[in-house]
């Protein structure tokens, strides 16, 4: 690298050769941060390296939210009398905020409040001022040039450099253990994959084969955790008129109670209602909901899988792997592998990537931003 951080003269005699100074490239490298980001439509990550460490200086989970102070409101009600929040505090004051999400299914909507937003995790940075940053980001499968721009226009000038890689390939790199390579028995997620990712508002569909994935590869969806969320509002409508619950609660609920298949009990929730306490069936409320985003994804892998080389397909079917929030919704995975089985493909194997899954396509942003050579970086101006 070659930036123009230059050390100052103190001095002192010359070292030793037990005691060299160091060079200006290790001196460089100190003031460059390596940061993978996962910018995501409910929940963002940032883990941020210095160049040539592999200690995190920075390991952020921050909900993609900011809160702007409503007109009027009394003083000492937000913290620091603050006029704009962040993240979990905007969700914890939104009474008296206008909560602002600035991503929908998977893409900027709103430039203001994105800057805004990347902005602040800006600050979650220890000594960001004094560093150059750059920055891998995941975008959606099949993001096209107009949602790449506007995620370089949001952080122009907030990072100096930027690498747009698709999020389903960060997650396989990310969930890669590169200790396990050599393990007799390991199947390496980057060398041959089939990456489903279930975020909020869009689930991505990858081919993982070793190198960045093109659009070939890929199928993207706006059908995610966002619209589970509305269709089990929709019927929670329907069956309860007078039960007005909010986005936020019927997300919980889902979070807590999600299944695909059929139910191994029923799902009666207590919630507040007017005040006033209720019991509430949400069995085929949710079961409905989440089977319809599996029919969706059981598609896009048919239609998916025949695009693979012949010769990869076999060890590819033993490695399809589910990752985001919507991997964590019971049953998914063993529900897909049944459908496959059924539909004829030869002994598939689906599993989900675990409580971790927050953190893959950061983790994998910046090992990808850690092997980037110097010519793939874009440069950022304000």
């Amino acid at each position: 690298m070659s930036n123009s951080s230059n050390s100052s003269k103190t001095g002192r005699p010359a070292a030793t050769e037990d005691q060299q100074t160091p060079s200006r490239k290790d001196t460089d490298a100190k003031n460059v941060l390596l940061l993978g980001f996962d910018w995501g439509t409910n929940t963002s990550c940032i883990q941020g390296a210095l160049s040539g460490s592999t200690e995190l200086t920075v390991n952020e989970l921050v909900p993609t939210v900011v809160g702007y102070a409503k007109d009027g409101i009394v003083s000492d009600l937000l913290p620091g009398n603050a006029t704009i929040l962040y993240g979990q505090q905007a969700l914890k004051h939104r009474l008296h905020l206008k909560l602002v999400a600035p991503m929908a299914n998977g893409v900027l909507k709103d430039m203001g409040p994105a800057r805004d937003f990347a902005r602040y995790l800006r600050t979650l940075i220890p000594n960001a001022a004094a560093l150059e940053i750059k920055a891998v980001v995941g975008v959606p499968a099949n993001a096209n040039n107009a949602a790449r721009e506007s995620i370089r226009q949001a952080v122009s000038g907030i990072f100096q450099r930027v690498l747009l890689i698709p999020e389903p390939f960060l997650a396989a790199l990310g969930y890669r253990g590169e200790s396990q390579l050599n393990t007799p028995g390991y199947v390496d997620p980057v060398r041959n994959s089939l990456f489903i990712d279930i975020g909020a508002g869009t689930t991505d569909v990858c081919l993982v084969q070793g190198y960045y994935p093109t659009s070939e590869d890929q199928i993207s969806f706006a059908f995610a955790g966002d619209k589970v969320d509305e269709l089990i509002a929709d019927g929670i409508k329907k069956t309860y008129p007078d039960c007005d619950l909010s986005i936020l609660k019927i997300r919980e609920l889902k979070e807590k109670f999600s299944y695909t298949g059929h139910a191994s009990q029923p799902v009666v929730v207590n919630v507040t209602v007017g005040g006033k306490p209720r019991k509430l069936d949400l069995t085929e409320h949710i079961g409905q909901a989440c089977n319809a985003l599996l029919a969706q994804i059981f598609d896009a892998v048919k239609a998916l899988i025949p695009k693979a080389s012949s010769d990869s397909v076999s060890e590819l079917l033993q490695n399809i792997i589910i990752t985001g929030g919507g991997s964590r919704i019971r049953g998914l995975d063993s529900e897909l592998q049944r459908l496959l089985t059924e539909e004829g493909f030869d002994q598939p194997v689906v599993k989900s990537v675990g409580e971790n899954y927050k953190q893959y396509v950061a983790k994998g942003a910046l090992k990808a931003a850690q092997q980037a050579r110097e010519d793939q970086w874009q440069q950022l101006f304000v």
